[in-house]
């Protein structure tokens, strides 16, 4: 047998994620490495079977072919990673609009990275240089009984690894039959892994595990006894994985009324979801109207923006209460789900006039199309009447031309308004050159000691602010301000600036996973006093809390964001399902909990399982229509 072929094959396999996960990871754990390895034995008897039963000159066109298939695949997971910090998946491909549009940016991307794209090429280069030591005969009758046997026996040795390990969030048995998580299944299984097992359930779909979760609500002593936030629906309809859901939402408490609700009852509200805002930008010298807003409103000192897909995972998760999952935006994309709860709807249903505007193109990933199922039926985007007030053909467009623009539209309205915002101002690269805005903007950061990065940065951050007070004084000016709630909310933070970079700004330091994604909410209003929320929040909980403080009528059991005011524990989600709670922080990647207050033996293992059933549940809601069914539209 070509026992130096076959070693140069496995070793290669192990090569591709050796360096996929010590530039994207920083390290291995010890059960990856073992899941990694085991899945390359077995893949590596594949390749070499394949590529040793024809002649000398076949094997090589096909160890070629495949050995360029590879570093084009890791490369491609690997860039998109460094991209947009969100793992890659086949899903995906159905986003193919996103990646033509910001073609230029993905060639960007790869040249910050040629290097690390460039060693994914090396067993290539191996195999074309040593070619004549390793290409030498096909395999005979006998050595391809040995390499089934072989290859049959690594199948067993990695099922059996499977159902060996300890079965917890997580792990290998987790991973293959309870849970949809395609960042955790590229760190602890390995790329090649991770892409089969998401080629499957792309094909043959997969729904997650509902796991049995202690409830606890947090009785916290209170004045009035407040009732919950919960319609009286019926749970008994339905079949399959509708079942499933009425199951589940059976066992939830839901959310109660607290002091807050109603307390902005018929007010006006302005609803903006800013590109990039981070709170890394916001002080009293550069972005006064935004520390104003942040400091003078109800000011949340532990919220989370998680970064889930770029611009439309934020602004999904901001609009729907329901976490963002990769798999679902094709759903919500075509526009065709009912959202009972979606903003524009409920205000629309209480009298509201409501509007909805964006800066870049209306059409890019069928913003007009979804923003419809939101309610907003006069959306004005870019090529869809937004280029009548706004410069259009730069990049980034201006928040300052939008807001100016468009204030006009409902500053009169005789109805309570809501004016819904999805900013572009703040989008990478941030330089002086390629990002008008940053350039636009320059003179006010460029004394400051910052490189260029953090300064153009910061540059687009100050177009958003100035916005925000053009806002509020045509508010004031037209009798409105007193009146009008301002609620803005990032889409996610700017994961295009170094983690050293947002280090530099912040004053702690933070990881690319969980704290880079510590962010402000804004909830204003002129004549409400600062109200300190230290409770845990993410950016699923903005509606359920928004809904809450209008006293808008909801069901808090079938919105998967939890109202931050009411007396629910608070929980953030993260891409891997990591999570923050008011008790400490948990890493799904290490399984390692940090407490910053006492936990029962089985806190850690029940918040997995919550993490998970919302996760799982929020994607059921989406693929099967679920507001649909249960309000019988």
């Amino acid at each position: 047998m070509q026992w130096k072929k076959y070693l140069c094959i496995l070793l290669s396999l192990l090569y591709f994620d050796l360096i996929f996960n010590l530039f994207a990871y920083d390290s291995y754990l010890r059960t990856s490495f073992i899941n990694i390895s085991l899945f390359c034995l077995i893949n590596s008897f594949i390749i070499f079977i394949i590529t040793s039963i024809w002649s000398d000159k076949v094997n090589r066109i096909i160890t070629y072919i495949i050995y360029s298939i590879f570093p084009i695949w890791y490369g491609l997971y690997y860039v998109f990673y460094k991209l947009l910090l969100t793992p890659f998946s086949i899903a995906l491909f159905r986003q193919a609009d996103q990646a033509l549009t910001f073609s230029k940016n993905i060639i960007v991307a790869i040249i910050q990275n040629i290097y690390v794209v460039l060693l994914f090429f090396v067993p290539l280069i191996v195999f074309v240089v040593f070619k004549r030591k390793l290409f030498r005969k096909k395999l005979i009758g006998k050595e391809i009984f040995i390499s089934i046997v072989g290859l049959i026996l690594a199948i067993n040795i990695y099922v059996l690894n499977i159902y060996v390990q300890k079965r917890e969030y997580g792990n290998i048995y987790n991973l293959y039959f309870e849970t949809n998580n395609v960042s955790l299944n590229i760190e602890r299984l390995g790329v090649m892994a991770a892409t089969m097992l998401d080629v499957e359930r792309c094909i043959f779909g997969f729904d997650e595990k509902i796991q049995n979760v202690k409830i606890e609500e947090d009785n916290k002593d209170e004045l009035f006894e407040y009732g919950y936030n919960n319609l009286d629906l019926n749970l008994d309809i339905g079949s399959g994985n509708i079942k499933v859901i009425n199951d589940y939402i059976k066992t939830e408490l839901g959310t109660k009324k607290n002091e807050y609700t109603g307390i902005f009852r018929d007010k006006n509200l302005v609803f903006v979801v800013a590109e990039s805002f981070s709170e890394i930008a916001v002080s009293e010298e550069l972005t006064p109207t935004l520390y104003k807003m942040v400091h003078e409103g109800f000011y949340f000192k532990n919220f989370y923006t998680s970064n889930n897909l770029s611009t439309i995972g934020g602004e999904f998760q901001a609009l729907t209460g329901l976490y963002a999952d990769n798999t679902i935006f094709s759903s919500w994309r075509n526009g065709s789900s009912y959202f009972p709860y979606g903003i524009g709807v409920v205000f629309a249903n209480s009298g509201y006039n409501t509007f909805a505007y964006h800066n870049n193109s209306a059409y890019f990933q069928d913003r007009n199309v979804y923003l419809q199922s939101q309610g907003f039926n006069n959306f004005k985007g870019c090529y869809n009447g937004m280029e009548k007030i706004i410069n259009c053909e730069q990049w980034p467009q201006s928040d300052i031309e939008m807001i100016s623009g468009t204030v006009s539209d409902y500053i009169n309205s005789e109805k309570p308004f809501l004016a819904y915002y999805m900013t572009v101002s703040g989008h990478f690269y941030y330089t002086f050159v390629d990002n008008m805005i940053a350039a636009k903007n320059r003179e006010y950061v460029d004394n400051l000691d910052y490189n260029e990065n953090i300064k153009a940065y910061l540059a687009t951050q100050i177009e958003l602010d100035k916005a925000m007070e053009i806002l509020l004084n045509k508010l004031e000016e037209a009798g409105k301000l007193d009146d009008t709630v301002i609620v803005l909310v990032a889409d996610h933070f700017p994961y295009n600036l170094d983690i050293d970079d947002i280090n530099t700004l912040s004053s702690y330091k933070r990881d690319t996973l969980i704290e880079a994604n510590s962010n402000n909410l804004i909830i204003y209003n002129s004549k409400m006093k600062s109200i300190t929320v230290d409770k845990v929040g993410m950016s699923i909980d903005v509606l359920p809390t928004v809904l809450n403080l209008f006293g808008m009528e909801y069901d808090s059991r079938i919105i998967m964001g939890k109202d931050i005011l009411s007396s629910s524990p608070g929980l953030a989600i993260f891409k891997d399902k990591s999570w923050v709670t008011d008790k400490g922080t948990y890493y799904a990647s290490t399984g390692k909990f940090i407490a910053n207050d006492e936990i029962d033996e089985d806190y850690v293992r029940n918040i997995n399982n919550i993490v998970n059933n919302r996760t799982a549940i929020s994607r059921m809601i989406v693929v099967n229509d679920y507001y649909k069914y249960i309000f019988n539209k």
